[in-house]
């Protein structure tokens, strides 16, 4: 299609909640809208005469909310890889991704109209000796505001920190930070005006960093009925990565040899998951869909994580909020309005009935291009 053609999309369009709704699941719901210099228009274009149809039930540009684009199981990898992985997330339906960490430079992607938008996050800052070999600068606590202040100008609004890692001495998870040095952190990084974000597997890492004024907590595994309030009151997100969470197992088989207190507690938090995300979507934490590709999952995953939180037994129009209108409203970008990009989804069949057609588009619009 012409960058000045018009494209007509008429179905059934999934707008968002309907304004004043309070948790009654009633849906925006429109018939049509057009397309007009990659812009979307409710107001039927007139004269128009280069007109494409394309029918379908329509969703925003799904968000992978955690992922790594530049990023595979050793490190960084070269730019043809990266475009890729961001092919394989736009074809997946993925529009919006939140990069939560990579040791590549991925600025080139913001130049190319054909793939998605990238919030990156800058690269992990974790302990030394305390993550996976190449992925992040590796500090000691006396650092830790001078690198998150870096990041924080080299990111798009957000700083990743390694919360918990294996402590070879100990043989389990622990935290990484004294929480002086992640107070100090945080509000540097507010200072600068982006949030912060951490990856957590343990228990005990939670509060100290929900009470230093974290944004938002990466898989999360570690909730219990003592922290989930906390999370609730403070606003704390969650970004489960489920489809990440389902390799604990073979990660424990790997390690237990060498780490048996480690392969147990993996296995528990992998055994308690689904409850776990449950839980914490029934004390009122906001969730959102992020699947942890690039480091040794595959790209393209977002549809199954959102029917893993469906599994979790989070309802149908909520797990599809965590991808769509409720992630686009939380991470500051527009979804389906007047003016807004055309970045959609089509679809053969309601989502709402069976998240599973999340992994099958029929097609994608990105920035008003049918691809």
């Amino acid at each position: 299609m012409r960058e000045s053609a018009v494209l007509h999309i008429k179905g059934r369009i999934l707008a968002g909640p309907e304004d004043g709704d309070a948790g009654g699941g009633r849906d925006e719901l429109r018939d049509e809208l057009w397309v007009i210099d990659g812009k979307i228009t409710f107001d039927r274009p007139a004269g128009a005469r280069d007109v494409s149809r394309l029918d379908g039930w329509v969703l925003p540009g799904l968000v992978d909310a955690h992922c790594h684009v530049g990023l595979d199981a050793h490190g960084a990898v070269d730019d043809a890889t990266s475009e890729k992985q961001a092919l394989t997330e736009r074809d997946a339906g993925a529009l919006l991704l939140r990069d939560a960490g990579s040791p590549s430079d991925t600025r080139w992607v913001d130049d190319r109209e054909d793939l998605p938008r990238i919030i990156r996050a800058g690269r992990h800052i974790a302990r030394t000796k305390r993550y996976i070999r190449n992925y992040a600068h590796e500090i000691e606590p006396e650092d830790l505001v001078a690198y998150v202040a870096a990041e924080a100008r080299r990111g798009d609004g957000w700083v990743k920190l390694v919360g918990d890692w294996i402590d070879r001495d100990s043989g389990d998870l622990s935290a990484c930070w004294p929480r002086g040095a992640v107070e100090a952190a945080i509000a540097e990084a507010h200072r600068l005006g982006a949030r912060v974000t951490a990856h957590c597997f343990a228990e005990e890492t939670l509060a100290p960093l929900v009470e230093a004024g974290i944004d938002c907590v990466e898989h999360a595994t570690g909730l219990t009925e003592d922290t989930i309030p906390l999370f609730a009151e403070r606003g704390v997100a969650i970004v489960p990565t489920l489809v990440n969470i389902a390799t604990f197992p073979t990660l424990a088989d790997s390690g237990e040899a060498k780490f048996p207190r480690w392969a147990d507690h993996m296995r528990r938090l992998h055994a308690r998951r689904y409850d776990t995300v449950r839980a914490a979507w029934d004390a009122g934490i906001p969730v959102y869909t992020g699947t942890d590709a690039g480091g040794s999952l595959a790209h393209g995953l977002v549809g199954q994580e959102v029917a893993e939180l469906v599994k979790a037994g989070i309802p149908v129009r909520d797990a599809l909020s965590a991808a769509t209108w409720g992630a686009r409203a939380w991470l500051g970008r527009p979804g389906i309005t007047e003016g807004a990009p055309a970045d959609l989804v089509v679809y053969d069949a309601d989502p709402r009935t069976d998240v599973r057609v999340l992994t099958a588009p029929r097609r994608v619009v990105l920035r008003g291009r049918v691809f």
